[in-house]
């Protein structure tokens, strides 16, 4: 399928999906999210109003839980899901659940991960399920191995239980024909499932590229640690599945490398992780013949440059290896014009109770809050779509 230029500034398929009203909230969310110390009240407000159980989930699901998420279980997000669908996006549903850390909580998250990829099945538009490991699994388990430290007989028997939830997730999404997205998080406790994600790419990703592992391209050392797998992929005949990101854990690296005082695993300027990541994107996409990449950005240059490759390279636009995806209730500019031009594009679509998902709401208010320039545009593209539909 040849490829076209896309113009990431038409509103008007941007926003097609969203009403008048829909879209004067999104003005008013990004507007509060760009004042920073406004976000800092209210995440301080919606902390205390609901460990006081104050009766506001209503409120915070007619403004913030609606814009951002899918709904408070996999079936209440179908009408956003068909929505999407009709427009040429797809949908990833992502169980935001945070902060949980006991074994029945992590049972529980495997049975949800395998009854989603059953519903994931049944619905074409769902071609991704996704997790985090600390969802089947506690940090410090991850933490202790990451640091090469011995588990004893009981976390010995923790960390089985792990891998077990892990390889009964990859199994279902084999015999489901759906791919399994795994999120990174802290850099301290990464190395543990990065190690763990290999094997299970050694088992799952021989003929179809079932597990992917996440690059987070704030790290300077991921483009090493992607040629390092190359290697071993091409040596030993199994697929490499990535989804490449910046990082969302930021601040949070460089407090905790300054405070032990060692070196921060995060690229020094914004620019460079920019280039890391671009680097990232262009060694992914040259080395495609036995890999697969989903690309979460929302960087406008970013996709343009994965466009400008996939020309390039001859990689036709609708590649089942290479998709797209940016969060539900950001970036639509990008999603829907993509969408507009064949090429594969999903969108996060988190869901889970509304008390339960406000610890992610509040940390991707707080990150849109800390990158001014992605706010802003949001900011600049809902007023050219309000000015246009009054013309």
């Amino acid at each position: 399928m040849p490829h076209a230029k896309v113009d990431f500034s038409n509103t008007e398929i941007a926003f097609h999906l969203k009403s008048d009203a829909a879209l004067d909230r999104a003005y008013f969310l990004f507007k509060m999210i760009a004042n920073e110390p406004l976000v800092r009240i209210g995440t301080a407000a919606t902390n205390f109003a609901l460990k006081t159980h104050l009766p506001v989930e209503g409120l915070i699901r007619a403004t913030v839980f609606d814009h951002f998420c899918g709904g408070v279980n996999a079936e209440d997000c179908i009408p956003k899901i068909d929505q999407m669908f009709e427009s040429g996006v797809y949908s990833v549903l992502d169980y935001s659940v945070e902060g949980k850390q006991e074994e029945e909580q992590f049972d529980l998250i495997l049975e949800q991960m395998c009854a989603l990829v059953d519903f994931a099945h049944q619905k074409e538009a769902m071609p991704f399920a996704v997790f985090k490991p600390t969802a089947v699994g506690r940090f410090e388990i991850y933490k202790k191995i990451s640091a090469s430290i011995p588990l004893d007989e009981k976390e010995l028997i923790e960390w089985s239980r792990i891998k077990e939830r892990f390889h009964r997730i990859c199994q279902c999404g084999q015999e489901k024909n759906i791919s399994i997205l795994v999120d990174a998080e802290e850099s301290w406790m990464q190395n543990a499932a990065d190690d763990l994600l290999l094997e299970l790419m050694r088992q799952y990703n021989t003929d179809e590229v079932v597990v992917y592992n996440t690059i987070q391209a704030y790290r300077w050392d991921r483009l090493a640690y992607l040629k390092k797998l190359n290697h071993k992929a091409k040596k030993e005949g199994f697929k490499l599945g990535f989804k490449l990101v910046r990082g969302a854990y930021m601040e949070k690296e460089r407090e905790r490398a300054k405070r032990l005082n060692y070196n921060s695993p995060i690229c020094l300027t914004k620019s460079a992780t920019d280039d890391q990541f671009n680097n990232c994107l262009k060694y992914i996409l040259k080395n495609l013949d036995h890999a697969a990449v989903f690309l979460g950005t929302h960087n406008e240059y970013s996709t343009h440059l994965a466009l400008k490759l996939m020309h390039e390279l001859k990689i036709d636009i609708d590649d089942p290896r290479i998709w797209f995806g940016q969060l539900f209730g950001m970036s639509d500019h990008i999603s829907y014009n993509l969408a507009k031009a064949n090429y594969n594009i999903a969108k996060y679509l988190p869901y889970g109770p509304v008390r339960d998902v406000m610890p992610y709401l509040i940390r991707r208010a707080e990150e849109n809050t800390s990158v001014a320039g992605q706010t802003n545009r949001e900011l600049s593209l809902i007023k050219q779509e309000k000015k246009r539909r009054k013309s």
